[in-house]
C-alpha cells in the first residue's frame, strides 16, 4: 500500500502508553493491540484525550479504524491512524484471549528480536516494581510542558486540561525466562492511572505499597505478561508498555486482573 493511499482494519486494545509530546501530533499516545489474524498492530499516532467519549477505547476491547502507511517508521506492526475513523466494536470475551495472546509470548526480548518483532510479550520469572518520586523541578517542567501541549490543542477548538504528571517515576526490575536481569522504565499508561486511583483511598505510600502488592504478589503469582515496544528511532531499545494480568493455567486460560 502507498504512504498515501489508506486501508482500514480492526483490532483489540492491549497497550496505552503515556502520551508524550511529538512535534509533528503534538500529545500523542502510542497505542497496540492484536488483529483477528493473530497478528500485532500498532496504532502511532492516536491524539487519545481530544478524542469523543465514545471513541476512547481501553484494553480488550475490538476498534475498527482507518490507517495509512507511516514515512518514518519501517517497523511492519506500524500503522498511522486516521483518529476521525476510530470506532469501539465490542469487546474480547476472556475465554477467547489465550488463543491470541499465547502465541505470542516470548522467552525474552533477544528472542522477539531474533524473530524480528518490534512488539512482544514476555512472562517474568521474577518481578518487583520501584517508585521515585520526582523533584519538584522535574515536575514544574513535565506540567509547563503539558501545558503548552493543551494550548496547542486548545487553537484547533479542543478543549483539554494539561495532563497531570505522575509524581513517581515506577521501574521494573525483572528477569526473563531464560534468567537475563532487566530494568525498565514503566511507560504503561494504566499503571500511572491505577496511582491516581489509589492515592484516593491511600496516602502516596500507600498507593505505592498497594500497587507493588498487586504486581508483585497477585500478578506474579497468578500470571503476569510484560508487553514491550522498540522506539521507532532506536530499534535496540525495548519499551516497557504494558503490564497484563496472564493467568498460568494448562488450559491457556487468560484474565486480566
Amino acid at each position: 500500500m502507498s504512504p498515501l493511499s489508506s486501508a482500514s482494519d480492526r483490532c483489540f486494545i492491549l497497550v496505552k502508553a503515556l502520551p508524550h509530546r511529538s512535534s509533528s501530533y503534538y500529545e500523542t499516545v502510542c497505542c497496540a493491540g492484536i488483529g483477528a489474524d493473530g497478528k500485532w498492530r500498532r496504532q502511532y499516532p492516536v491524539p487519545f484525550r481530544v478524542l469523543d467519549d465514545n471513541q476512547k477505547f481501553g484494553r480488550w476491547q475490538w476498534i475498527a479504524y482507518d490507517y495509512t502507511v507511516p514515512k518514518n517508521d519501517t517497523r511492519w506492526e506500524s500503522q498511522k491512524v486516521i483518529p476521525e475513523s476510530l470506532q469501539i466494536i465490542g469487546e474480547v470475551k476472556p475465554r477467547e484471549r489465550a488463543r491470541f495472546l499465547n502465541p505470542l509470548i516470548r522467552e525474552s526480548l533477544s528472542e522477539a528480536r531474533e524473530r524480528g518483532e518490534s512488539l512482544t510479550l514476555v512472562r517474568p520469572s521474577s518481578f518487583r516494581l520501584s517508585a521515585k518520586r520526582k523533584t519538584e523541578a522535574e515536575l514544574s517542567d513535565e506540567r509547563q510542558k503539558h501545558a503548552v501541549l493543551a494550548n496547542q490543542i486548545s487553537m484547533f477548538g479542543q478543549q483539554v486540561k494539561p495532563l497531570e504528571p505522575c509524581p513517581y517515576l515506577f521501574r521494573a526490575h525483572w528477569k526473563d525466562q531464560e534468567g537475563k536481569s532487566h530494568t525498565h522504565v514503566c511507560d504503561d499508561w494504566e499503571t500511572s492511572t491505577a496511582f491516581f486511583v489509589r492515592r484516593k483511598s491511600h496516602d502516596e505510600q500507600g498507593a505505592i505499597s498497594s500497587l507493588k502488592s498487586t504486581f508483585e504478589e497477585e500478578y506474579m503469582s497468578r500470571g503476569m505478561a510484560m508487553a514491550f515496544s522498540t522506539h521507532s528511532r532506536r530499534p535496540d531499545q525495548w519499551l516497557l508498555v504494558g503490564l497484563i494480568r496472564l493467568d498460568h493455567s494448562d488450559q491457556g486460560d487468560l484474565l486480566l486482573g
